[in-house]
């Protein structure tokens, strides 16, 4: 495919994913009433003001495409990035319709979603601003696919709230450090989890859940130490 028309291709799938909330009513969070099981709250599930991070989300992204659309040169790793950036966007701009009217085909949905953002930030290369924004998208999805599994699986029974929410947010850390590792330059990966950790926080702790805010605590301090504890490869001279 030609270089020019991935990038193009890339814009208008981010241009339909910012969109994509408006045809709807927007996401802030699962609904009780879209499950069997219906429990008085998901430990797992941020704050709803931590939602608000897909304002930036999306203006980043669609900056970036229209900047590598415009300027090619300013980022080469973009068309490198473009198709499992396509791919995840694609999957995204039906990803809130179907969250509202079916969670566990969202939260299948988000799995890949996920994945295919992960690797388009690999591959996106050195320049800031291609990383910055595939780096919040990334880290956001990454924790954001751990809550939508923890919800499903204490939506249909088949596991405890509490317990749903710490494997989760675990299995979510277990994914996010060796990412984060071998990009320690893209501190917006860190900061996307980050975020979605702090909104955890906050619901717990209104709750009165001390347990869940720990973990996510020392899931944001293993994240914020990560460039002390792994060394940078040696600059060549």
């Amino acid at each position: 495919m030609n270089d020019r028309i991935k990038r193009l291709a890339v814009l208008l799938l981010a241009i339909a994913f910012a969109l994509s909330p408006l045809l709807s009513e927007g996401f802030g969070g699962f609904y009780r009433e879209s499950f069997p099981v219906q429990v008085e709250r998901w430990p797992a599930q941020p704050a709803g003001w931590a939602f608000s991070i897909w304002g930036v989300i999306y203006l980043g992204l669609i900056a970036a495409a229209a900047w590598s659309l415009w300027r090619p040169a300013a980022i080469p790793g973009w068309s490198r990035a473009a198709l499992p950036l396509a791919l995840s966007l694609f999957i995204g701009a039906f990803w809130v319709e179907t969250a509202m009217r079916s969670p566990p085909l969202a939260t299948a949905m988000i799995l890949p979603m996920a994945t295919a953002a992960i690797m388009a930030m690999r591959r996106v290369g050195p320049d800031w601003r291609g990383w910055a924004p595939l780096g919040l998208y990334a880290g956001w999805l990454t924790a954001a696919s751990a809550v939508a599994v923890s919800v499903v699986l204490t939506g249909y029974g088949f596991a405890a709230p509490r317990v749903a929410a710490v494997s989760l947010i675990l299995a979510a850390l277990i994914v996010a450090i060796p990412v984060a590792a071998t990009r320690l330059h893209i501190w917006t990966y860190r900061l996307g989890v980050g975020w979605a950790l702090v909104g955890v926080i906050a619901a717990n702790l209104q709750a009165g859940d001390t347990l869940i805010a720990l973990v996510c605590a020392a899931g944001i301090v293993a994240l914020a130490v990560l460039d002390r504890l792994v060394p940078r490869p040696a600059s060549r001279r």
